[in-house]
């Protein structure tokens, strides 16, 4: 999926600190929130709230939260900062009026999330989400399982077709039809968006569809965190580093 060569080739500079003409597209978990052992452990964060909303208004509303996590959780943790939003990989998405796009879900996620509940039942520290389109199955806490959570994740892939989708110690069984670079090359052809420059940040590879989609369209990725290959054409080191920079944002 990443386009550049070698990660040890990689000298990935700052994104420059512009506002004019740009549209901001950004990853909840490992970029505006840092991981965490659970899903629900992360919350509303009092800087990063004020940061969300002073960007938004520096960019007049082209800012949209584009994240795994549901919709729901979205607000949750950004304090509902923003309108626009994109969440379970670009499966549901909310346009600047409020209305909400959903795709239908699969037949194939219920399958799924009763394997993933009977995987869980005899391993502590394994959490399986229901996101309504798509199964998570979290083993953060239960590093030993991810051997046979991949092979179990597979395999149901294989039977009902639909997506795997793995992450930072999770994996995702999702409908197919959308991804991140779905949901910004969707936004990208409204309101306020449209006509802009398209950034999108992220840290992990189910964020490379949004660093491609946002090339694709003029724009660049950022990755956050550490090197490694990847279509981003710009880094920046966590989520504080993320927070100075949108704080910088909104100053431009």
């Amino acid at each position: 999926m990443p386009s550049h060569a070698g990660a040890a080739e990689l000298l990935l500079a700052r994104p420059p600190v512009v506002a004019d003409g740009i549209s901001l597209f950004l990853d909840m978990d490992g970029v505006l929130a840092p991981m965490a052992p659970t899903p629900d452990a992360v919350g509303p964060v009092a800087r990063r709230t004020a940061a969300l909303k002073a960007v938004e208004a520096r960019l007049a509303g082209r800012v949209a939260i584009v994240s795994g996590r549901t919709l729901a959780e979205i607000d949750r943790i950004s304090d509902n900062a923003l309108v626009s939003g994109s969440g379970v990989h670009g499966l549901e998405r909310r346009l600047k009026d409020g209305s909400i796009q959903r795709l239908a879900a699969d037949a194939g996620v219920a399958r799924a999330l009763a394997a993933f509940r009977t995987f869980a039942a005899d391993r502590p520290g394994v959490i399986v989400e229901d996101k309504g389109v798509s199964a998570g199955l979290h083993y953060r806490l239960a590093p030993d399982a991810a051997g046979p959570a991949r092979a179990l994740a597979q395999d149901l892939a294989d039977q009902t077709g639909l997506s795997c989708q793995p992450g930072h110690m999770v994996l995702e069984l999702k409908t197919p039809g959308a991804d991140k670079g779905t949901a910004v090359a969707a936004f990208m052809r409204e309101a306020p968006f449209k006509g802009a420059v398209p950034v999108m940040l992220g840290d992990d590879l189910t964020d490379e569809y949004g660093f491609q989609a946002a090339a694709a369209l003029g724009g660049y990725g950022v990755l956050v965190g550490p090197e490694r290959e990847t279509a981003a054409r710009y880094r920046l080191n966590d989520v504080d580093d993320v927070l100075t920079w949108l704080e910088a944002v909104a100053k431009a």
